[in-house]
């Protein structure tokens, strides 16, 4: 056959010739490459000088392991480089600290940061954040971008005589996207504190927010709020003021949205008119004066996870954690205790023991004439 019957067969045809023929490298050969090799395998049969069995067998395989070779390397490369893409899609999606991509309604348009006291060692920080905030700062670092980090910085906030406000920067706490809040871990209580939101990248930090002040209470007080919106509505108010929202220095303002969103009634009035405060001309009419008095103890541990805790004998759920809480009615008089936590195994069992006293005393009742009231 001559070269032009050649080109008029299909690639596939061609291949089968080769493959007949013994053409060395067939498989990797396009169809001009196939009809030159054809051709030059029809001269030499033409010329009557046959190949070598050998040399056709040797050369077949070279060309089938070149091919093979290529081919796992190209399928590495591919797996290699969907690793590396999906990687740096995830490292993205942590830098992103923007809120309404989750489906969070914004009351506003713009960022804001809230931080609430939740004991004398831990504090809360919500924010919600728009992408444009996001791309500013994108800006902003410039080159800074690609090793930035996501933090929460924590400050120590106290006040001068000039009644200005002093930021001591405590640490940074590395947050990542995906989620719109944080606990923050504080000591020495009380303190003042505030935290910002930004990017951090050596020692160049962007702030996108800034939060209200805050101010722990004293140790002791640390009766423990629950971690849902149904608690805070029922010890609002005690939040609310604990979080810097009494204070008029318009530092709370955020936080003051944020409760009124969630809980969906405003929120100020009531705190006055609730401990009875009233106007002239509005007294209630008079009542019984009810005052009464109780007192709980808060126990909390924490033990090896899958382990199993019993408390007078019974036993609790833990958390995930390890760690477990109790709740304690104060009755009056002394009370002992013990709880005890078991291996999972059962090889090894630890008993602590507390012990507590209640003793309560009511003062005699003091009553107050109309006019010494008035007078005082």
């Amino acid at each position: 056959m001559t070269a032009a019957d050649l080109r008029g067969l299909t690639c596939k045809n061609l291949a089968k010739l080769a493959k007949r023929d013994g053409v060395a490298g067939w498989h990797a050969m396009r169809k001009e490459e196939l009809v030159k090799a054809l051709v030059k395998a029809s001269r030499r049969k033409s010329r009557g000088t046959p190949r070598s069995v050998k040399h056709k067998i040797g050369s077949s395989s070279v060309a089938k392991n070149a091919v093979r070779r290529q081919f796992v390397e190209n399928r590495r490369n591919n797996r290699v480089g969907k690793q590396v893409r999906e990687f740096q899609s995830t490292q993205k999606l942590l830098k992103i600290l923007d809120s309404s991509s989750r489906g969070r309604k914004k009351s506003g348009g713009g960022d804001r940061l809230v931080l609430m006291v939740r004991d004398p060692y831990w504090l809360h920080a919500s924010w919600e954040l728009s992408r444009k905030s996001i791309d500013r700062a994108v800006v902003a670092l410039g080159q800074h971008w690609h090793d930035a980090q996501p933090v929460l910085r924590l400050f120590a906030a106290g006040r001068t005589a000039a009644s200005k406000t002093v930021e001591q920067v405590i640490r940074d706490i590395p947050i990542h996207g995906g989620v719109t809040n944080w606990y923050i871990d504080v000591s020495d209580p009380p303190a003042s504190f505030q935290v910002k939101i930004g990017y951090l990248s050596g020692e160049l930090f962007h702030s996108l927010a800034s939060s209200n002040i805050v101010t722990t209470r004293p140790r002791g007080d640390n009766a423990e709020l629950d971690k849902n919106w149904q608690e805070i509505a029922r010890q609002c108010d005690k939040i609310y003021a604990m979080s810097g929202g009494l204070e008029n220095n318009g530092h709370a303002e955020d936080l003051r949205e944020l409760f009124e969103e969630r809980l969906r009634r405003p929120l100020g009035s009531p705190l006055v008119t609730r401990y009875g405060i009233v106007t002239s001309g509005n007294a209630p009419k008079e009542q019984e004066f009810i005052f009464d008095v109780d007192s709980e103890l808060l126990i909390y541990g924490a033990t090896t996870p899958g382990s199993q805790v019993s408390f007078r004998g019974e036993p609790i759920d833990l958390r995930e954690d390890g760690t477990f809480t109790v709740r304690v009615s104060l009755k009056e008089g002394r009370q002992v205790i013990p709880i005890v936590a078991t291996r999972a195994d059962g090889v090894e069992q630890r008993t602590t023991v507390v012990a507590f006293e209640r003793n309560t005393k009511v003062l005699e009742t003091l009553v107050r004439e109309p006019e010494d009231i008035a007078s005082s």
